[in-house]
């Protein structure tokens, strides 16, 4: 497990009510039907937002008690593009999701490209030039900034990458298959256009280490996790964290 950073403040006091089985590997992540300090969207969102001094804006996909993925996006990112900025799809973010196919959960960044062919009904959903998406592929060049820190992460520290549409056949690397660059941005370039693409920098945890842990043990981990991506989600936005 990645360990812990060392932080100037505590972990909140309203932390201490989540508890590992709010991370579900049949359902996704408990979220409905909770206390102000069980709930992980309230507990990072504020914790997110005292450590970078600024707001974060929440996204989530799913529906009802459980939901699949969580996002958290400073909103200074979103406000500072002149096309984007009443929509999150094109800014990079933290999330946390239960993936209940492989019953992982993971925790990291997220980038997304969207469409290059929208369905009609989703206009908005089409790529655009202010999106973070053209940062990251700009700079997943040989010896840059980026590629060091995902070498960092997915070497040293045990994240994976996802790169790819999701309605495809996205590609998935570890320590083991570490890509070059330029066969990232291949897999990224060739993704169809009338698909949803995007790419994940993630640290994985296994249900049993889950079930493992305390729920504080959980929440301080997804922390060190988002600082750890820190640095990689700076080179692809607008503004620094």
């Amino acid at each position: 497990m990645v360990s812990r950073p060392h932080v100037s403040q505590p972990i909140p006091s309203v932390a201490v009510g989540f508890k590992p089985e709010f991370l579900d590997f049949h359902r996704g992540i408990h979220v409905g039907n909770l206390e102000d300090n069980e709930r992980i969207t309230r507990i990072l969102k504020l914790e997110l937002e005292a450590r970078h001094q600024q707001p974060f804006v929440t996204e989530r996909w799913g529906r009802g008690v459980y939901w699949q993925w969580i996002a958290f996006l400073p909103r200074a990112n979103r406000e500072a593009k002149p096309i984007s900025n009443k929509v999150s799809f094109g800014c990079s973010k933290f999330f946390i999701s239960v993936d209940t196919e492989d019953k992982v959960f993971q925790c990291g960044m997220q980038i997304e490209r969207g469409y290059l062919k929208p369905p009609r009904e989703y206009p908005e959903c089409r790529l655009r030039e202010d999106w973070d998406w053209n940062r990251l592929v700009k700079s997943l060049r040989p010896g840059s900034a980026l590629e060091r820190e995902l070498r960092r992460l997915v070497l040293r520290e045990g994240f994976k990458i996802f790169a790819g549409s999701w309605e495809g056949e996205p590609a998935s690397f570890s320590k083991s298959s570490f890509p070059s660059m330029g066969k990232l941005r291949k897999i990224l370039a060739a993704a169809p256009g009338n698909h949803w693409a995007g790419f994940q920098l993630y640290y994985p945890m296994a249900e049993e280490e889950v079930r493992a842990s305390t729920g504080l043990d959980l929440v301080e981990s997804m922390l060190a996790v988002f600082r750890e991506v820190t640095p990689a989600m700076n080179l692809t936005m607008q503004i620094q964290l």
